[in-house]
């Protein structure tokens, strides 16, 4: 099920559309101005603290979960969201300084979010394809982040996988991407297959992957160091790589550049 457009989108499918960015500001100016209101009251109104613990529900942390997350108790957060049924009463309208400020405390950070929620999947991709580059076999990874054969393919080409799933491939990236595969046991051949169908499917290796912006969706990989310039697409050349599309762009954009200044 896809999920809609808003400030869940905006941080756990990096969408940028107005919606989601318009969402995000809301989201944020919400619970500052609430943390702000809180310092000095005796009571707070509850109405901004129900918004961010129901946003936090949008990125998978359930209520109850949010409740452990702050340190309060359930029952004061259900009485936030749904009042007190048996009794007939509305939803808190005010609650104490303290019990606002722990609750908007909680944010939806990789840690807080449930191992089933749907997250960005870029960075996990590109590390996967890059330890593939090195030669590790898809099997052996799959196997390593604990995952059947056939999710795997899924995964290595996937726009969104599971939080679950990220924090594993981070930390089987981390052990293995300075480690040569055949040191450890896989097959000379297979590691040989493994770097073909890298470069078929024009995967990078860890080298031209920053660890600050690997993630980032925006980001490409940096094959020659020089990337993204007219001079890359000749270091493709010289180190036999095939040429990238920032260093396609920018020769042909220079080559535009040279041809009007001549004319």
């Amino acid at each position: 099920m896809a999920r809609p457009h808003g400030n869940a989108k905006y941080h756990l499918e990096n969408c940028r559309c107005p919606v989601c960015c318009q969402a995000a500001r809301d989201y944020d100016n919400n619970r500052r101005r609430a943390i702000a209101y809180g310092r000095w009251q005796p009571f707070v109104d509850a109405d901004p603290v129900r918004a961010h613990v129901r946003a936090l529900g949008e990125f998978g942390i359930g209520w109850m979960r949010v409740a452990r997350l702050a340190g309060v108790s359930t029952g004061g957060v259900s009485k936030l969201l749904y009042g007190d049924g048996p009794r007939g009463l509305e939803p808190s309208r005010r609650v104490r300084p303290e019990t606002a400020l722990k609750l908007l405390a909680v944010e939806p950070t990789l840690n807080n979010l449930g191992d089933r929620t749907a997250i960005d999947g870029t960075g996990t991709r590109r590390r996967l394809q890059a330890l593939v580059y090195a030669g590790w076999t898809q099997s052996e990874l799959a196997r390593r982040i604990q995952m059947n054969r056939a999710n795997f393919a899924r995964t290595i080409v996937s726009s969104l996988v599971e939080v679950a799933t990220l924090k594993a491939t981070r930390v089987v990236y981390d052990e293995l991407w300075r480690v040569d595969p055949v040191a450890w046991g896989v097959p000379v051949f297979r590691a040989a297959a493994s770097r073909r169908i890298a470069v078929s499917n024009g995967w990078a290796p860890v080298g031209a992957w920053d660890d600050d912006t690997i993630d980032t969706p925006e980001a490409f990989p940096d094959w020659t160091g020089r990337c993204g310039t007219p001079q890359g697409y000749s270091a493709h050349s010289y180190y036999k790589v095939p040429a990238c599309q920032p260093c396609r762009d920018a020769v042909n954009a220079d080559r535009r550049s040279r041809r009007q200044v001549a004319a």
